[in-house]
């Protein structure tokens, strides 16, 4: 009975051993697929970091990776001479001796000329690589969409990722063939004192890992602090350049807003500076501790070392040589180590510069594998379709279901309240953004499957807030076709039509003179002057069939707007003008006239017609017209 009613056994096979549970080991698997994409990650973005380095200059980076091994062959050669040198002179055998120092004076020259070479060859490739990388970002920059200059987020992406470009791919470089220098003189070293005692190589290696660790620890939190505070580093350059600018001198100046900035910037500056303090103490606090381990195990080896040649177990050159095998190559393993902290920061730093190199642009159009447009595309038109838009981030529209035709070698005027959506109407038509909704259609074609360079040739355009840039007359006006830059007169052509050729005749260096007072020698033009050479630029486009005015006489005097308007058929005749004014007189010069009204759900249309149609409607621009016409009674 006690053999059917006691206990029953266990089954056979480990069933009452413990198991761990399904969603353990689904952790644990996560884990380690988690941490094999993280160094497939780390080892992507070491090759393509010394790709990148490779290919900016390969002359001098196999170079420096010469000179890297010669640099750990010298200081084994060193050990050995001062061993024979110290044996020698305990024997008394003076030409040898000698001989052995002759030897090792060279070693040393040849030591310091690899030192000096390397530190060279490391300055020359640094500086070629800050260009090329610093390059490699504004390249990037000038492919990105205007929606990526709009957003806050992208700014501090750019700043993480040009912050420290330059320094970071020679960095990681240099710890790499720091890396192969600590191991094979490790390696080297790690062989003497084999044969000396492997409990010695033992306390060397591990000796040296706490310190290690604490570097790589305090690496990432350096790294993540700085990433963090990215925003508050583009608030204290942005407060830099209003103290500094002349664009924003004189404002400050009337308004009494330098010390208030000023403390900004102080308040901000003293904030990261008490995180770096608290930060740089701890490291060097911890830093310290943790290297004392190493020094204690050296000196530990070394009373061991200096006691066998003392009671004659070992000889003194065999002691120098232990003494030095132990010293360099506890040095090679923490330089080992170090190298491998050093390449995990500088890849932490990698990743930025690779996420923004990574940043995607716009869709490639359909048609972008045509070089050019059609020779002489059939002229229709721009068609405005159902079109929406909203700006990325926003709830609200900025406009809302327009519809609207433009006939080609039409004038069109845009009048509206600030907020309607004249500017977004214009930024959509030269194709910087894709509408939300609907579609815009020039001569039949969807702007989006047109090749975005040919469109924008074919628009000769002055925004509101234009460039001044701070070059010469020549450049600012020939920046408008850069095909043409040197085509002098077609630059004296624009100048002319823009208005602006009045006042660079009166300058001693003519179209050489130098715009804006950032350089020496530079002269400063009126706001009306600068809006002349904006015009101007836009001219350039002689081949352009559209143009595109964004209240192009802002900054005119009545006189000057009259002169630019009395040309304005001439200059238009057989293109498709847009004009954005909120004057009337420039405004009924337009073959078609648009009001654009702003609302909870976005800009629209609410009237269209000639200047005359309009103000007989008695409508909105009818009340507008009367408004302006009774500020001149």
């Amino acid at each position: 009975m006690s053999g059917e009613g006691g206990t029953a056994k266990p089954p056979s096979g480990d069933a009452s051993e413990p198991t761990m549970p399904a969603d353990q080991r689904g952790m644990i698997r996560k884990a380690v697929a988690a941490g094999w994409a993280t160094l497939k990650a780390r080892l992507s973005r070491l090759g393509k970091t010394l790709a990148l380095v490779w290919r900016c200059s390969p002359t001098l980076t196999l170079s420096l990776s010469l000179l890297t091994l010669i640099g750990v062959v010298l200081p084994l050669l060193v050990a050995y001479v001062g061993k024979a040198l110290v044996d020698a002179v305990v024997a008394h055998q003076q030409a040898a001796a000698l001989r052995l120092c002759a030897i090792e004076l060279g070693l040393m020259v040849l030591q310091s000329l690899q030192f000096r070479g390397q530190g060279l060859l490391r300055m020359l490739l640094g500086a070629r690589l800050s260009v090329d990388i610093n390059v490699k970002i504004l390249d990037k920059a000038i492919s990105l969409d205007l929606s990526h200059f709009e957003d806050p987020k992208f700014y501090d992406q750019l700043t993480r990722a040009r912050r420290e470009a330059s320094s970071r791919p020679l960095g990681m470089v240099g710890d790499v063939l720091q890396l192969v220098q600590g191991v094979l003189t490790l390696v080297g070293y790690v062989g003497l004192l084999w044969t000396f005692s492997p409990l010695a190589v033992m306390v060397l290696l591990l000796a040296a890992l706490p310190a290690a660790a604490g570097e790589v620890r305090f690496s990432r939190a350096a790294f993540r602090l700085r990433n963090f505070r990215a925003p508050e580093t583009r608030r204290l350059n942005y407060i830099e350049y209003i103290l500094g600018s002349d664009e924003h001198a004189k404002e400050v100046m009337v308004l009494g807003l330098g010390k208030v900035l000023l403390d900004r910037y102080r308040t901000v500056g003293e904030s990261l500076y008490r995180d770096d303090r608290s930060l740089a103490i701890r490291r060097a606090f911890w830093g310290y501790l943790l290297s004392l381990l190493a020094t204690l195990a050296f000196y530990g080896c070394y009373v061991v070392i200096v006691g066998l040649a003392v009671s004659g177990k070992i000889s003194l050159g065999d002691m120098t040589l232990y003494v030095v095998a132990f010293r360099q190559g506890q040095q090679a393993f923490q330089s080992t180590l170090s190298s491998l902290g050093g390449i995990y920061e500088h890849d932490l730093y990698m990743s930025n510069l690779f996420d923004f190199l990574a940043i995607p642009t716009a869709q490639q159009r359909a048609l972008t594998a045509q070089s050019t447009l059609p020779s002489e595309p059939q002229r229709r038109g721009i068609e405005f379709e159902q079109v929406s838009f909203r700006y990325p981030g926003e709830t609200r529209y900025a406009l809302r279901n327009v519809s609207l035709s433009i006939p080609a070698g039409q004038s069109l005027a845009l009048v509206g309240h600030n907020g309607a959506g004249k500017t977004t109407f214009i930024k959509l038509l030269c194709g910087l953004y894709q509408p939300t909704e609907g579609r815009i259609l020039l001569d039949g074609k969807d702007l989006q499957e047109l090749p975005p360079d040919e469109v924008r040739r074919r628009i000769g355009v002055v925004f509101q807030d234009f460039g001044q840039y701070q070059f010469s007359v020549r450049d600012n006006v020939a920046f408008g076709s850069i095909q043409h830059f040197d085509d002098k007169p077609r630059v004296e052509r624009a100048l002319d039509r823009g208005g602006a050729d009045e006042f660079v005749r009166g300058f001693p260096e003519g179209m050489d003179a130098l715009l804006g007072r950032w350089f020496h020698k530079g002269v400063e033009l009126s706001g009306g002057q600068w809006q002349r050479i904006a015009l101007a630029r836009a001219f350039m486009r002689e081949e352009a069939d559209i143009l595109v005015l964004d209240e192009p006489t802002a900054a005119l005097d009545a006189e000057a707007e009259h002169k630019i308007f009395e040309r304005f058929r001439e200059l238009t005749q057989g293109r498709t003008a847009i004009l954005i004014s909120h004057r009337f007189p420039t405004v009924r010069m337009a073959d078609r006239i648009v009001v654009l009204e702003g609302g909870p759900d976005g800009g629209h249309i609410a009237e269209q017609g000639t200047h005359s149609e309009l103000v007989s409607q008695g409508g909105r621009y009818a009340g507008l017209f009367k408004l302006q016409a009774a500020g001149y009674l």
